[in-house]
């Protein structure tokens, strides 16, 4: 996926005078949570999940957030999500979910002029949304990358230490949160699974050990990992999640990301941070 700005896309740009974060990134952030919690009452999967917030991310990268509604452009992600994914929505259910989270306790609306107004509303959007992404909705994530991180991670680390921290967990959760912002338009897929893992490590003082002395100097994300070693039994993944894949007789060996650098991982983390940061300050 092509890098976009930062600024317009999400980024983490400079707080105000009051420290605070911006007034755009805190409307982002606010409906991000909108559809993810949203989404779960839905019963939505992960995937559709993140491919809802990050066309909306993707549909403010160019449109200016007072041009539309972000509220009403963040139902019709939601809407059209289903469709990318295959987990279709009914509208009504949309309205209906959408509704009681601004009216938390009322009743679900009637099938009244209101309603259909509603309705029409998200389904024009649809269209709009689909016409400024020119109709590019379909999206690589990080999930399928950090699911094979994990299992081969999991069998590579000590089984004590895997146990005993809940690494699995956090990652996905850093994951999942890592959408309240941009980070899924300006970060490849790979880069991103790989620095919500360095960070989960880092997390719970977790180090990954080396296999051979000559990597010893190397970051764990570039190690090269035999896939047919007793160690590593991982022969069921895909390769699609890893790079840098060298055969021999014998084995075949992958590295996580060998493009990826420490800086880079930085200003992941260093924008995860910003979002927790602003979810302290966000009612």
């Amino acid at each position: 996926m092509e890098a976009l700005d930062p600024e317009s896309c999400g980024g983490v740009s400079a707080p105000g005078a009051d420290g605070r974060p911006a007034p755009v990134e805190r409307v982002h952030f606010r409906v991000t949570r909108f559809i993810m919690e949203a989404g779960v009452k839905l019963g939505m999967h992960s995937i559709p999940i993140a491919t809802a917030c990050t066309i909306y991310h993707k549909f403010f990268c160019e449109i200016n957030v007072d041009a539309y509604d972000p509220y009403l452009v963040a139902m019709s992600s939601i809407y059209l999500a289903g469709k990318v994914e295959e987990q279709h929505l009914r509208t009504r259910d949309i309205i209906n979910v959408s509704y009681r989270y601004f009216n938390p306790g009322s009743e679900p609306l009637e099938l009244d002029s209101r309603f259909w107004e509603l309705r029409d509303s998200i389904v024009q959007c649809e269209l709009v949304v689909l016409r400024v992404l020119r109709f590019q909705v379909s999206f690589q994530h990080p999930h399928k990358y950090l699911l094979h991180y994990l299992v081969s991670l999991k069998n590579w680390l000590n089984r004590y230490s895997w146990q005993r921290t809940p690494i699995s967990v956090t990652a996905w959760a850093l994951l999942r949160d890592s959408y309240h912002g941009g980070l899924c338009l300006r970060f490849r897929a790979q880069h991103l699974a790989v620095a919500v893992l360095y960070m989960a490590l880092q997390v719970y003082g977790v180090e990954v050990p080396a296999e051979a002395e000559a990597e010893a100097e190397k970051p764990w994300w570039q190690f090269m990992l035999a896939l047919n070693s007793p160690q590593s039994p991982c022969l069921s993944l895909p390769s699609s999640g890893m790079t840098g894949v060298r055969h021999s007789s014998t084995d075949t060996h992958m590295v996580f990301s060998d493009d990826l650098t420490k800086p880079m991982i930085d200003n992941i983390v260093s924008d995860l941070i910003q979002i927790y940061s602003m979810d302290t300050e966000i009612p």
